[in-house]
């Protein structure tokens, strides 16, 4: 039976996100956005006059940081509302006027970047002795000039950027066929009843324990894909294109240096992974050999990744139960860290339960000043309780950045964002496995652990594999059609699975439905924190306070400095492939120790 499903004000105060915290009513709201506008007209003031003296560059600055603060509170205020309830037309109002006004103040503070680049090394020196208060501003105006190279003229930039509507059409365009166009059919379940396939039901019912069942899901969802088919590829295919535009625009040699250089990360780290992942195959062959053993299988199907290893096994969590499980899987990071998820948990930081038209999923959001803000959706299962100290860690990274650091200083980038929240999964990891009462409990957390290596770190780098082929096969002028696409994606899947996987033919085509393939070469950030994180547990729990206090330096550091080295505060180097290698000794422990369970 369905469980109701609270209508928004239904909710219990206690369960939802608090957002007087940033506005106490929507007039405050209103006045700051008419501020942040005020504050643009006075930057834009200063057009043409940046680089004159020293006094207009450090004006110019100042101003800029409060304007970029109060966006962040007007649209981090506007998104929380309309995420709570989408089907609310007053919180679509809210953040469409955010969108549109972010939007306007961006083309009005669009000269910063060129005129900042036409001042020379000697004029900066000189500007930055004669106003000490411009080292508030170092990092930021560095990061800069750091691009200049690939920065072009005031009127080239906002052609660019008037271009950016277009270039982001295929990704538009793939999600509105995806998400709403698509239709999928129905399949009869194992008794008898029509089910209809949707994206969102995809993976649930694909864990049925009925094997015909999921077969005829799979070959149903993958034959709608291969029926748009060209359709897909026209679109993948527009994505590659505006990718290589912006990179030749820029005097970049390939995309993909376009893509890694936005984050200052060298392409030798994702060389790294993908040569690290092709040493140690024969982890993920292992593991696809362990599945196959434990399901009692003599063929093994894609449409058999899904369901668990350990059928039997259910666990019943309450949110307030893992709230409990959260403070002592966390203990070993100090008390100081567990005071801050107590105020989380206390202070209303997080939206917890579903409710009609709340968006899906789980994220953490940040806003200076403030604190962060989680969104759950949660349901009472184990699951749900790595998703919880998750976000937690997204949460206490935020929350670390923005206490030590000043506004502009404290947004970290994407490459290190998925390492404190993976960490808190690991950590979460080890303790319950430390506590667990039974076979069956030990072996739903090792398949838990084992499916994040294949799902995270070998599943990942086969996509960015994939990206990165296509890009290089567009940059050769060799023409993106969805057969030679299928049949590179279904190489690959033969390659990572190994010979024990049959990579059935439909497989082929689920370069159609990855979402992630119009996120610019992201993917490879989730195999790398993967590792990262990894590591960093072990010490943890190894090596105790002395390492937790490098961590959360670690986490304090905001963008001070680029993504690999501030990794190396943590004692991690992504600049070799060491943690990858290490990452997967873990790997191949986890499978001997299910192995161990079985007696296998």
């Amino acid at each position: 039976m369905e469980k109701n499903i609270y209508k928004r004000n239904e909710v219990p105060e206690e369960l939802t996100w608090n957002l007087k915290d940033i506005y106490p009513d929507e007039a405050a709201w209103e006045k700051e956005i008419g501020e942040a506008l005020k504050l643009a007209d006075e930057i834009a003031a200063l057009d043409g006059h940046l680089a004159e003296k020293s006094e207009n560059l450090l004006n110019a600055f100042r101003l800029y940081e409060k304007c970029v603060l109060l966006i962040d509170r007007f649209a981090s205020y506007a998104m929380r509302m309309f995420d709570q309830d989408t089907g609310d037309s007053h919180s679509q109002g809210m953040r469409q006027r955010a969108l549109t006004t972010d939007m306007q103040i961006s083309e009005k503070l669009s000269f910063l970047e060129p005129e900042v680049l036409s001042i020379s090394e000697q004029t900066m020196a000189q500007y930055f002795k004669e106003q000490p208060g411009l080292d508030h501003f170092s990092n930021t105006i560095n990061e800069i000039r750091r691009q200049k190279a690939h920065t072009l003229s005031k009127e080239m930039e906002q052609l660019l950027a008037s271009a950016g509507e277009i270039t982001a059409n295929p990704q538009q365009a793939f999600s509105m066929l995806n998400n709403a166009d698509l239709k999928f059919p129905t399949v009869k379940d194992p008794e008898g009843k029509e089910v209809q396939i949707t994206n969102g039901r995809f993976v649930p019912l694909m864990e049925s324990k009925d094997r015909n069942f999921r077969k005829a899901v799979f070959e149903a969802y993958y034959e709608s894909y291969k029926s748009y088919k060209n359709t897909w590829a026209a679109l993948y295919s527009g994505e590659v294109k505006a990718r290589i535009f912006n990179a030749k625009a820029r005097k970049y040699p390939s995309a993909f240096e376009a893509a890694v250089d936005h984050n200052n990360v060298s392409p030798a780290v994702c060389d790294n992974l993908i040569k690290s992942v092709h040493k140690n195959m024969d982890k993920m062959h292992h593991y696809v050999r362990l599945r196959k053993k434990l399901l009692n299988l003599d063929e093994l199907h894609m449409y058999d990744i899904y369901p668990s290893i350990v059928s039997n096994f259910e666990m019943k969590v309450t949110y307030e139960e893992a709230k409990e499980i959260s403070l002592k899987a966390l203990a070993p990071l100090g008390e100081e860290y567990l005071s801050i998820v107590k105020r989380a948990y206390k202070e209303r930081w997080i939206d917890v339960v579903e409710n009609e038209g709340k968006r899906s999923g789980a994220y953490s959001a940040g806003v200076y000043g403030v604190h962060p803000y989680m969104l759950l959706n949660y349901n009472d299962n184990l699951d749900n309780v790595f998703t919880l100290v998750h976000e937690m860690g997204h949460s206490m990274h935020t929350w670390y950045s923005d206490h030590a650091q000043s506004m502009l200083d404290s947004q970290y980038k994407i490459f290190v964002a998925e390492v404190a929240s993976t960490t808190n999964e690991v950590l979460l990891f080890h303790y319950l496995m430390k506590n667990a009462s039974s076979k069956e409990e030990k072996a739903y957390l090792l398949n838990h652990m084992m499916d994040s290596f294949k799902g995270t770190l070998f599943r990942q780098t086969m996509f960015e594999e994939f990206e990165r082929k296509t890009c290089s096969m567009a940059e050769e002028g060799i023409p993106l059609t969805a057969d030679t696409m299928a049949e590179l994606y279904l190489k690959l899947n033969e390659e990572y699975y190994g010979p024990e996987m049959v990579s059935d033919p439909l497989i082929a085509w689920e370069w159609c439905r990855i979402p992630h393939f119009y996120y610019n070469f992201y993917v490879y950030q989730y195999a790398t924190s993967f590792s990262a994180a990894v590591a960093i547990a072990k010490r943890i729990l190894d090596e105790g306070e002395p390492y937790v206090k490098q961590y959360l330096q670690f986490l304090s550091s905001g963008c001070t400095k680029d993504p690999v080295s501030l990794l190396k505060i943590a004692g991690i180097d992504l600049s070799t492939s060491k943690p990858i290698d290490d990452a997967m000794v873990v790997f191949e422990e986890t499978i001997r120790e299910m192995e161990e369970l079985y007696g296998i």
